[in-house]
């Protein structure tokens, strides 16, 4: 069978979304992929640091994460760019003047950087692991790369920030928006160009509205059934519907495109 490329979401795709917990059945299925000579990835807006042992448990070797601006390739990181350094600082700059408070992770990890405590007052602590640093005589100016900011504002008054489409965007909690990149469909186009594949033979698979950038018309696209944000409108774009994650979602997939006997 012709080499084929595929490309993997990990929560509610890879995972099952309530859990957490990487799906059985999906990593039978990626085992018997790879076996069989195809090219599997993750596709990932997750950070390189909360992308890699996903893959390392999943047995994957190749990754495209930070939303299509870090590309690992053999278990090797091949690149990770920053957020555009002017559209960041005028954004943090928009947030400023209007008594918003932002946090700005200055490397890929759990460190995050802020010169005051509004982002604190206005939100709190941020769920996941956070490690925070405060320097309030420090100007976010001399941060030498920014690779995620989170600022906070609520639904209601995203309109108040002129700024607020210049960068990627994503909405994961009521009182914030993360910034970071949103161009999965590029760092695939990048990983396809290292290793030699065409756009004919890429499968990408996801479960969400934060996956809708890599379903692309030249690629094949299988959503996965969630309850996830924006699900019925990916599932309208997608050439094939299956499963639920947990309901052995890639594997009924794959099994009916004629990847597994």
């Amino acid at each position: 069978m012709k080499r084929k490329y595929f490309f993997f979401d990990i929560d509610g795709t890879l995972t099952n979304l309530e859990t957490r917990e990487l799906v059985l059945s999906a990593l039978k299925t990626i085992e018997h992929l790879q076996k069989a000579g195809h090219f599997v990835a993750i596709a990932s807006g997750r950070a390189y640091y909360k992308t890699k042992d996903v893959a390392s448990q999943a047995h994957i070797h190749n990754i495209v994460c930070n939303g299509g601006a870090g590309i690992v390739l053999n278990d090797k990181l091949v690149k990770n760019e920053p957020l555009d350094r002017k559209k960041a600082l005028a954004l943090l700059d928009e947030a400023n003047r209007l008594n918003l408070g932002t946090l700005v992770a200055f490397d890929d990890s759990i460190d995050v950087f802020m010169n005051d405590e509004r982002f604190i007052r206005q939100v709190g602590l941020r769920q996941e692991p956070t490690r925070y640093y405060y320097d309030p005589n420090k100007s976010y100016a001399t941060i030498k790369d920014i690779y995620k900011i989170y600022l906070a504002i609520n639904l209601e008054d995203e309109d108040k920030l002129t700024l607020k489409d210049t960068l990627g965007h994503v909405r994961f909690g009521d009182g914030y928006l993360t910034y970071q990149h949103d161009k999965k469909d590029q760092g695939i186009k990048d990983m396809l160009e290292l290793v030699g594949g065409k756009d004919e033979d890429v499968f990408v698979f996801g479960d969400a509205e934060n996956d809708m950038v890599m379903f692309r018309d030249e690629w094949y696209k299988v959503a996965l059934k969630s309850h996830a944000t924006g699900n019925d409108l990916l599932r309208s774009k997608a050439d094939y519907v299956s499963d639920y994650a947990e309901n052995d979602g890639i594997y009924k997939a794959c099994k009916k495109l004629g990847f597994i006997d």
